[in-house]
């Protein structure tokens, strides 16, 4: 059934953010930080993986580096573009108003948890394919993949940034949501090089919510989030 995939991958959010959220209860404040930060590491380490593993091959018996200009332009632009649309602060406000909303209004780490773990769970090719494969052929394994490392990251998030993490499933309901429900539009743009270009940018966009869920908020990861539409429209320049 098409859309299945979503409704798993949400549900499995909800379900590891609820998880987390009671551990996380259980803990002390400096157990809470430290755990935060030890995700972190692992959020850094998942966007350095996907992001060498887009810039480096083998050739010749040789390890070479490549797609050094591609990625730095895709940031560049897709950077400058966000900043004019301010997503960051866009993004933040509607936390801000989910905070009201849920009757969380204290909850000083809400718009923060929701913020990076929307852009962990969010950005990625995982979720364009899995949700063209879901609308198309009504294949949902690779959302339900996704469903599964989602659970795992978002349960660790709560415990350590509380409810707002849990709230991560909205955006992804409805990104995914929309790709499945336009997947027979979608399809043709995402050729090969363009979900490789998608995942080599999302990947440094991940590393850089590791980076500020270990040393507190250095980037608007938000704002960079147009590069991700840029990296697809460079795979189609003729470079």
């Amino acid at each position: 059934m098409p859309g299945l995939g979503t409704l798993i991958n949400t549900a499995a959010i909800i379900v590891g953010g609820l998880v987390g959220l009671l551990f996380g209860r259980l803990m002390g404040e400096k157990i809470r930080d430290t755990l935060c930060k030890a995700c972190g590491v692992c959020v850094l380490f998942i966007g350095m993986a996907g992001a060498l593993d887009g810039m480096l091959e083998i050739a010749k018996g040789d390890i070479v580096s490549g797609k050094s200009m591609l990625l730095v332009g895709c940031i560049c632009i897709g950077t400058l573009v966000g900043e004019i649309l301010n997503i960051e602060d866009k993004f933040e406000a509607f936390g801000e108003w989910l905070k009201l909303k849920t009757g969380n209004a204290k909850d000083k780490q809400f718009v923060e948890g929701f913020v990076n773990a929307s852009l962990t769970v969010c950005i990625g090719a995982m979720a364009i394919v899995g949700s063209i494969h879901d609308g198309i052929m009504g294949d949902s394994s690779i959302l339900v993949t996704k469903a599964v490392l989602d659970l795992v990251i978002i349960l660790v998030m709560a415990g350590s940034q509380g409810v707002g993490c849990i709230f991560s499933a909205i955006p992804v309901a409805v990104l995914q949501g929309s790709v499945t429900a336009l997947s027979t539009l979608v399809k043709p743009i995402m050729t090969e090089a363009a979900l490789l270009n998608l995942s080599l940018v999302g990947s440094v966009l991940i590393f850089c919510v590791g980076i500020n869920l270990v040393w507190g908020k250095k980037v608007r990861v938000a704002n960079l989030l147009p590069s991700i539409i840029v990296a697809v429209i460079a795979a189609f320049l003729p470079f």
